[in-house]
């Protein structure tokens, strides 16, 4: 009730301030991204020929995100939106059925990628009645994380903006290109440490957003939660879990996400005498990142070094 109540204000707002909405102030392509991963992937494949924004406020938690009214009349006043579409987006479409659209361009990242299911395995302690829907799972929506993934969705946002803006298709074609190239570098930086690694499993003590990239590098791993779980605090049972196999494994590097408590990677590394490291999903990032223009390629040429300090 407290969401219908919600977005029927927001639709409220959206409805007396659309004939008030002022034009954008630049006559270049108006693009809004949910989240960082995929305004970062837009902001590199449009350049200067795009002014591109994020809704989702910089390191604010993803998964709880609320939009604002502005937000949706952000949405309802630019040409492409561009938006994951797995569970943390389900609010996405409540807002779509309560706009106007029918001039905006929507890029929805998920079906450019084979999606994985949710990993309940490797220790993880999953929530009951959490990215289940009675008789089937839920998609893991972390696709970014793999740079495979990120070459197909950066191409595909390509692919979109061709299309809307025909007049710059070379200039985004070109930086898609340039773009994709150094993805490729990451990609295979990658696959260099994991071939030289004397290991090949990590530890996470914190949610694991991660599936796509251990399946695409072949490595193995254990985690207190999913990706997406709202769980804080794990089980005894799992925080043991995790202790002995770091001590059996003999992992120097107990691994966390951004953005996120260490609390649970401490407590292992206290009983463990390891080291804790953040390995970046790029889901969101600080204020402080984002001022200083860190992007997606430069968070996973710092988890290339990351991972050679937990694989050897």
């Amino acid at each position: 009730m407290k969401r219908v109540l919600y977005l029927l204000c927001a639709m409220l707002l959206v409805f007396c301030s659309c004939t008030a909405a002022e034009e954008p102030a630049s006559d270049r392509l108006q693009i809004v991204a949910t989240s960082f991963a995929p305004y970062d992937f837009a902001r590199a494949v449009a350049g200067d020929m795009a002014d591109i924004s994020m809704l989702l406020p910089p390191g604010s938690e993803s998964h709880s995100f609320e939009p604002t009214a502005q937000d949706i009349l952000r949405i309802s006043n630019c040409d492409v939106f561009i938006y994951v579409g797995g569970e943390s987006d389900a609010w996405i479409e409540g807002i779509l059925d309560s706009i106007p659209h029918d001039e905006i361009t929507m890029i929805r990242l998920m079906p450019m990628i084979e999606c994985l299911h949710e990993d309940h395995d490797h220790g993880i302690e999953a929530e009951e009645h959490v990215h289940t829907h009675e008789d089937h799972e839920e998609y893991d929506e972390h696709i970014w994380t793999s740079p495979v993934n990120a070459i197909t969705i950066a191409q595909g946002i390509c692919d979109v903006l061709c299309e809307v803006d025909g007049e710059h298709a070379d200039t985004y074609q070109a930086n898609a290109k340039t773009y994709i190239a150094e993805l490729e570098e990451i990609d295979q930086a990658f696959r260099d440490v994991v071939e030289n690694a004397q290991r090949h499993e990590i530890i996470f003590g914190d949610r694991f957003p991660f599936l796509y990239f251990v399946r695409e590098y072949g490595l193995s791993y254990h985690a207190a939660f999913p990706g997406c779980a709202s769980q804080t605090e794990p089980s005894a049972a799992t925080l043991a879990y995790l202790i002995d196999c770091v001590k059996q494994e003999g992992v120097p590097v107990v691994l966390k996400a951004e953005l996120s408590s260490d609390k649970i990677a401490n407590a292992i590394a206290e009983a463990t005498g390891t080291n804790v490291m953040t390995f970046y999903a790029c889901h969101n990032i600080s204020a402080e990142d984002m001022q200083e223009g860190r992007t997606y390629a430069s968070f996973m040429w710092e988890n290339v070094e990351t991972l050679k300090e937990a694989l050897n």
